[in-house]
């Protein structure tokens, strides 16, 4: 049929005549640049290894560690840090003497009401320990993306914990970093208190000091809540107080359980202590009378105004209201 063949024709020559869109000509130089700039071709019937992901707990942070990185995140806390916590956290530092003994590297169990913990127990480590610590920071909040992850470990000194179990990746590693003479800061309750009491330890703390056969050092922390808490985002100056307590070791027949049962039960008699005095703490921890560091198990407002009455009165910042 010619009028059929002329038509087919016609659209021959009108195709060829066409301009390529504009998207088709950026995108032909670009697929025909060579490796590296593009993916590299597979041969058919080769599988490719899963690709590992470079935040969470597979976040690198060796080079956190190196020379220059130490001597920045030094002169970040003495210049920056500690002047700033000392302004706003007032800190009344307790039991450093209980730490004169204690020689080598150490994991610091501490309670956890508020993001300024870390840095004001980072401030209040005696020297010996204060540059030659990391931080076990929950891999999924820390280390979320690349610039939060590399924020944390430069600041800070973080390692990224899975604090929803003990893994076998975070324990190693901290493991590691122990047996290099690096000290260890760990918050057993695995996140901050949403209404000001504390919450039962996980076992995290105690299954590394005792794989690596370290002390763990209980430090409780008392008034960071006040000043910036969970669900708050202005910060407000308040007194707070760091109580140290004396090193604890595994015992030979302790499994990891009644150790970390041992630790939280060290850490509620220093909270006692900072509430009212040493021979006070010591006197109802001799009894069993030492007040649990969870708190009433009652309605939420009931727990805030249990844990408004007890506090000290120390101004207009502790003054007792009804709880909100």
């Amino acid at each position: 049929m010619p009028g059929l063949s002329g038509y087919r024709a016609k659209v021959s020559q009108r195709l060829a005549g066409a301009e390529v869109p504009l998207v088709g000509r950026l995108r032909r130089p670009l697929q025909a640049l060579p490796f590296p700039f593009t993916a590299p071709t597979v041969p058919q019937g080769v599988e490719l290894p899963p690709s590992r992901s470079s935040t969470g707990t597979d976040f690198p942070t060796d080079w956190a560690r190196s020379e220059p990185a130490r001597m920045t995140r030094v002169a970040l806390i003495d210049t920056m840090v500690r002047p700033v916590m000392n302004g706003l956290a007032q800190p009344t530092k307790r039991g450093q003497d209980r730490l004169s003994e204690l020689t080598g590297p150490a994991v610091f169990a501490a309670n956890h009401h508020s993001h300024l913990d870390t840095p004001l127990l980072l401030s209040a480590l005696p020297t010996p320990w204060r540059h030659n610590v990391v931080i076990g920071a929950a891999a999924d909040y820390f280390f979320g993306t690349r610039i939060t992850g590399a924020l944390s470990a430069l600041v800070i000194g973080a390692i990224p914990i899975d604090r929803s179990k003990v893994s076998r990746a975070s324990t190693d590693l901290a493991r590691d970093l122990i047996d290099e003479g690096w000290s260890l800061v760990v918050f057993p309750e695995g996140g901050r208190s949403p209404d000001g009491w504390g919450q039962p330890f996980r076992g995290g703390a105690a299954f590394i000091a005792q794989r690596s056969n370290v002390p763990v050092v209980p430090v409780h922390i008392e008034g960071t809540g006040r000043i910036l808490g969970k669900g708050n985002s202005v910060p407000r100056p308040s007194r707070t107080t760091i109580t140290f307590g004396e090193p604890l070791l595994c015992g030979e027949d302790e499994d990891v359980r009644a150790f970390n049962t041992r630790i939280e039960a060290r850490v509620a008699e220093l909270a006692d202590e900072s509430m009212t005095d040493w021979w006070q703490a010591k006197k109802r921890s001799h009894d069993g009378e030492t007040p649990d560091l969870t708190g009433p198990q009652t309605v939420s407002w009931r727990r805030v105004w249990e844990l408004d009455a007890d506090r000290p009165r120390l101004g207009r910042n502790s003054r007792k209201t009804w709880p909100r």
